[in-house]
């Protein structure tokens, strides 16, 4: 039984991985997915140097909260502390996704926040799409600023590195990866025109039933 439902999990990893490189929001090599093991302090994640054309269920990695690696072969992928940190205080989290999809990574270089631009953000995401305080990669210490600009939402850019998501299921989770690249392309656009109009608090309540019930993970 177990071992059934561990195949059926990282299959979803695998589809979840193959789905963002498909949609260039990662290139060979970097980002990673993952997906809470239920009722444990556990998770399954994609390996360091991440080969997305070719990956199988085989090259997926079981790990501990606390960063033991239980399966064998392939490492895990080095930002396995920024996941373990999110599943940590979201028990409705139940995927992650880390992607440096060009737009989202270029506003978080410019350290600059995405406004809540479409009713999508509010439905998906819970509103705006912050920008973290800087942390050195692959430590604690960016898995911590990580979990405080996340606030409420389920999405934020991380500064100088790319984008974080998280979601109730591997479906929901990858269509907000692709909502904060789309987000950023549009708002980065809108920029080059003039000054984008954002929506306002009241239409903002309005969407949030659908959020709380439907998407949200805190």
């Amino acid at each position: 039984m177990e071992t059934s439902i561990i195949g059926l999990l990282k299959k979803d990893v695998v589809n979840g991985a193959k789905a963002i490189f498909k949609k260039g929001l990662v290139d060979i090599g970097e980002g990673n997915v993952s997906i809470r093991m239920p009722n444990k302090k556990e998770f399954l994640i994609t390996p360091t140097f991440n080969q997305y054309e070719k990956m199988r269920r085989d090259d997926v990695v079981h790990l501990t909260f606390d960063g033991k690696q239980l399966s064998q072969g392939k490492n895990t992928s080095t930002e396995y502390r920024l996941h373990a940190a999110i599943y940590r205080i979201r028990p409705n989290a139940n995927c992650i996704i880390h992607t440096h999809s060009p737009y989202a990574t270029m506003l978080s270089i410019l350290r600059r926040d995405i406004p809540t631009l479409m009713e999508e953000m509010v439905i998906l995401l819970g509103g705006p799409i912050n920008v973290s305080e800087f942390a050195i990669a692959h430590t604690d210490n960016i898995a911590e600023k990580a979990v405080s600009a996340l606030n409420n939402t389920n999405g934020i850019l991380l500064a100088n590195h790319g984008v974080i998501v998280c979601g109730r299921n591997m479906s929901h989770t990858v269509k907000m990866a692709e909502v904060v690249e789309k987000m950023a392309l549009i708002y980065w656009g809108a920029l080059q025109i003039g000054d984008p109009f954002t929506i306002s608090k009241e239409a903002c309540n309005n969407l949030m039933n659908d959020f709380n019930s439907n998407f949200s993970t805190y």
